[in-house]
């Protein structure tokens, strides 16, 4: 990417961080129970914003991901993003794993997906690129024999602190029980800039971690000058996740905390009022 081009997204994410912040205060609803209009999407292997076999879709007011236009999943990883960043916010998502996983799916992928943090623009994304450079807030569904926590942790091209200490490998569980079957979960995630996110389901915290920033590896085919490994992660996008496995959401909602960020108290008061909604 030339200079001037990453200078002006920049500038640009600046100025939308800005304007968001005085003009978008409580509950935004991210879905609007019609359409995607709001997205934008990037699936490896295809350019930006082609949503290959009509992978996200609505149907019946639900965003569904499915793959039935797919003859192998192939590594086809996708990812659509809400069209704003955010930096200091409440997301809560309600989903549900439904049907079988996609032909060629990887094994870990099974009732596998995302709520995808602080992501890179997707359109700084190549072609190629499976995941985006992001923390990933891990939606995993039970196989009806394992343990298998949700709200977890994974870290695409990122590294957080966990308990006072630099945590490294890629992906962290949460303590939060298993929801197998088709049932319908709603998780919490609560993001402060680059000192805080706290992961809620039920309302309990079930995982949380400190000072997200660029480093580490596990994400392949990334434009090197988006990757400025130690570089805080203050903000980004928010992206939902295609890894093989249908899932739906019929709720995908955000509190914006912007307003609050420079004033703790306020703030602190205003995350307890809203996580009892």
């Amino acid at each position: 990417m030339k200079l001037k081009i990453g200078l002006s997204l920049f500038v640009s994410l600046t100025f939308l961080f800005v304007n968001h912040s005085s003009a978008q205060k409580g509950w935004i609803d991210l879905f609007n129970g019609k359409d995607l209009k709001d997205w934008n999407i990037k699936i490896s292997k295809h350019d930006y914003n082609e949503n290959y076999a009509n992978t996200f879709r609505v149907e019946d007011g639900l965003i569904k991901v499915n793959y039935d236009g797919y003859e192998n999943f192939d590594q086809q990883y996708g990812h659509m993003f809400y069209k704003t960043p955010f930096s200091y916010y409440l997301l809560e998502v309600t989903y549900r794993f439904v049907g079988e996983q996609a032909k060629g799916g990887e094994g870990w992928a099974l009732r596998n997906s995302g709520a995808m943090l602080h992501c890179q623009a997707p359109e700084t994304m190549l072609k190629n690129q499976d995941f985006p450079i992001s923390v990933e807030a891990q939606i995993l569904g039970g196989d009806g024999t394992h343990i298998r926590p949700t709200s977890n942790l994974c870290t695409p091209g990122t590294t957080v602190f966990y308990e006072g200490k630099l945590f490294t490998p890629h992906c962290l569980d949460s303590k939060s029980k298993t929801y197998a079957g088709d049932q319908w979960v709603t998780a919490k995630f609560l993001v402060l800039g680059d000192s805080v996110i706290k992961h809620i389901i039920d309302k309990e915290v079930v995982l949380e971690y400190t000072k997200p920033q660029i480093g580490g590896g596990n994400v392949a085919n990334y434009d090197p000058k988006m990757k400025e490994d130690g570089k805080a992660l203050t903000g980004g996008y928010i992206s939902l996740q295609s890894e093989s496995h249908p899932i739906e959401f019929k709720k995908v909602r955000l509190y914006n905390l912007e307003a609050y960020a420079s004033d703790k108290p306020k703030l602190d008061k205003v995350i307890e009022k809203v996580l009892k909604q």
